[in-house]
């Protein structure tokens, strides 16, 4: 009997006495949701779908003309417009000594914070102060700080790539045959430390880094055209001190996301410090007198370009103890490290304010405290001792943390950025017989048949979860079975199916640890795919082999996430159930494994996507990618609109609501404020 699909939390406190003594061997490690480090990884470059629109992000902004010594009170509904001029502005109190006006400071073109529209978030004007705690289990890594602190040339509001306006670029303008782009820098932004912020920093970025063989051997695929492995990189034009141009010779309307959101990538790859890292850079400095440098830090003579990398810090390395010192244009920088703790304080010169004219952010510091693993995440936690956490918050744990909310925090449901548990069969394997058994689609439409997932739904995710409503989610053992019949695979005096070969056929699941929920939906999947008479087995392998495994062609079944809701990611699992397919597609045919004729027209809808604008892009993912995986299961995606614990600090204000996606409070964190 079908277990009911909606539990309230009410029952589920109930049961979280019962329920809290098994949960931690439900996570032996790894975070809720997907960890931003290991998508990094497994993103291919040149994959992603990013696409963009509009034609102009307008920042029409007055320059500050004066101090003031506090924040204005709370304005509970207020939302910040890009197009309002500002005549007063405000400081936090804890820079009232600070050596530079606050006017000096804001550049003349200063952001008015747009980063969650208005339908997921009823903006409040906050006051300043406090220190916000977050916890890793993760030496120099802490995502949701991350994500807080880095910031990309452009933003989509919300994460919802629905439009794209300026961040720390002030707008842009796209041809209309969206070959060429033109970008307005702020005038007036400044680095951390006080230097101006100017067309020279993307130059140097462009020409000194990117444009440098030494330093950049592999030129990153998404700016070549289209984002194509072989298409031609772009070409630069600088025009004045703040404006300049990228071209490319075929439209690439996707070029726009990709620098808002995609990949988490920042502003660091177009935009560096150009004055700090002209001193490492041999155009600029002689290698005679880096030479101490280079040695100190530990590499052999005349490697400048390791020690350039060492102390260029990208977007990637905010959270790590080089950072220390470095120019960044982030709301906190990073100013102490021990072996447990890492301190962020506001940055001076932050070139974003709200509505009323404070400069933000709100809160003053960010500690982030290191711990041992993911359980010792979730005691401080519950013990209260934690502001924000999203990244290591499991659903499975959701009942133990209402439990403590008298501790002096919300557990809150946001939505989840990825579909979080979705079941991979390597599709270009080696093996002559996995692969002439998975390939054939009706053992791929079997095993989702054999799926039940209102199961799933209610033992895994709560209630909180739907069925995938793009892909067929009917729950039929009987004509799953069927279907195997029909691709003769008996079954055995053992009562096993077999394979071509005439021997039992083994489903080897190998999982890692990268979310909580990944294992206990393992074991489900299991059990169910042994009622066709297959023999399934799990195995739990280490997160950094899962990937070598991958990587290698070596896995054969899985189960990991994909980035479906945000789908201008171009994430749909491509790497995983076909991995010498996508190698031999980003490669341009000079690696891997050619691809037959269907799983490469999928490829062209994701190339057509990735330099198509916002709407047309989502009409090819709707129409073409989504209907592909719907007919072809080339994966299997048993869920969407899963749900997301967000716990903050009960005083917590400006998080998003419910109907956003908990990872979206993470990226506007500058608005986070503690009310009374």
């Amino acid at each position: 009997m079908r277990k009911k699909k909606h539990r309230s939390l009410a029952l589920l406190c109930a049961v979280a006495l019962i329920l809290s003594a098994a949960l931690s061997a439900c996570d032996s490690g790894g975070g809720g949701g997907a960890e931003i480090g290991a998508i990094n990884d497994t993103a291919k470059e040149g994959d992603a779908a990013g696409n963009a629109g509009g034609t102009n992000a307008k920042a029409d902004n007055a320059k500050p003309e004066n101090d003031a010594d506090a924040a204005a009170p709370a304005d509970e509904g207020a939302a910040p417009a890009e197009d309002v001029k500002l005549t007063d502005f405000k400081q936090s109190p804890a820079l009232d000594s600070f050596a530079v006006a606050l006017k000096d400071r804001l550049p003349e073109d200063y952001k008015i914070t747009n980063e969650m529209p208005s339908s997921l978030l009823k903006y409040e004007v906050g006051t300043y102060g406090g220190t916000l705690r977050t916890v890793t289990s993760v030496v120099d890594w802490d995502a949701d700080v991350f994500i807080m602190n880095d910031e990309a040339l452009l933003n989509t509001p919300g994460l919802l790539g629905e439009e794209v306006t300026g961040n720390v670029l002030k707008s842009y303008e796209m041809s209309d045959d969206e070959k060429t782009f033109t970008f307005h820098m702020r005038k007036g932004l400044k680095w951390s430390d006080g230097q101006p912020v100017t067309t020279e920093d993307v130059r140097f970025a462009v020409e000194d880094v990117l444009f440098n063989k030494e330093l950049t051997p592999i030129f990153p695929a998404w700016l070549n055209a289209g984002g194509d492995p072989n298409g031609k990189p772009f070409a630069f034009e600088l025009i004045d001190e703040y404006t300049f141009k990228l071209s490319f010779d075929q439209p690439y309307g996707g070029l726009l996301l990709s620098l808002a959101v995609q990949g988490w990538r920042g502003y660091t790859d177009l935009l560096k410090p150009a004055h700090f890292l002209k001193n490492y850079h041999t155009k600029y400095t002689e290698l005679a007198k880096l030479e101490p440098e280079i040695k100190k830090a530990g590499f052999k003579k005349g490697e400048w370009v390791n020690l350039f990398n060492d102390v260029d810090v990208t977007n990637w390395d905010l959270t790590k103890p080089r950072a220390i010192g470095f120019p960044v244009l982030y709301p906190w920088m990073m100013t102490k490290k021990t072996n447990t703790t890492a301190t962020f304080e506001r940055n001076p010169y932050y070139f974003k304010v709200d509505s009323a004219g404070n400069q933000l952010p709100y809160i003053d510091k960010i500690q982030s405290t290191l711990v041992q693993d993911i359980e010792m995440v979730t005691l401080k936690t519950i013990a209260g001792e934690v502001d924000f956490s999203r990244e290591s918050a499991s659903l499975v744990k959701m009942p133990l943390y209402r439990e403590n909310e008298s501790k002096g925090f919300k557990a809150l449901l946001s939505n989840l950025h990825v579909s979080p548990t979705d079941i991979f069969l390597n599709l270009s394997s080696s093996d002559k017989n996995w692969s002439q058994v998975v390939n054939d689609v009706r053992f791929r439409k079997a095993l989702s048949l054999a799926l039940d997932r209102d199961e799933i739904i209610d033992s895994i995710y709560y209630g909180f979860a739907e069925k995938n409503s793009w892909q067929d989610s009917t729950y039929n053992v009987d004509e799953a079975n069927k279907l195997l019949d029909e691709m003769g695979m008996k079954k055995g005096s053992d009562g096993f199916r077999a394979g071509p070969d005439g021997k039992k056929f083994t489903i080897p699941l190998e999982v890692g640890a990268q979310a909580p929920d990944i294992v206990p939906m393992t074991e489900l999947v299991v059990e169910m795919w042994k009622q066709l008479g297959l023999d399934v087995t799990m195995k739990k392998i280490d997160g950094t082999l899962w990937g070598k495994r991958n990587e290698a062609n070596e896995l054969k079944a899985t189960i990991i996430w994909a980035a479906d809701p945000m789908w201008y990611y171009g994430d749909w699992g491509q790497g995983i159930w076909g991995p010498a397919w996508n190698l031999y597609n980003t490669s341009g045919g000079k690696k891997g494994v050619k691809p037959p004729d269907d799983v490469a027209a999928f490829y062209q809808s994701l190339a057509r996507a990735n330099v198509a604008n916002p709407k047309d892009a989502k009409a090819i993912v709707d129409n073409e990618i989504k209907k592909a995986l719907g007919d072809k299961f080339y994966f299997i995606v048993p869920l969407q609109n899963v749900k997301q614990p967000l716990i903050v600090n009960a005083k917590l204000r400006n998080v998003g609501n419910e109907n956003a996606l908990a990872v979206a409070t993470d990226y506007a964190g500058e608005q986070l404020f503690f009310g009374k």
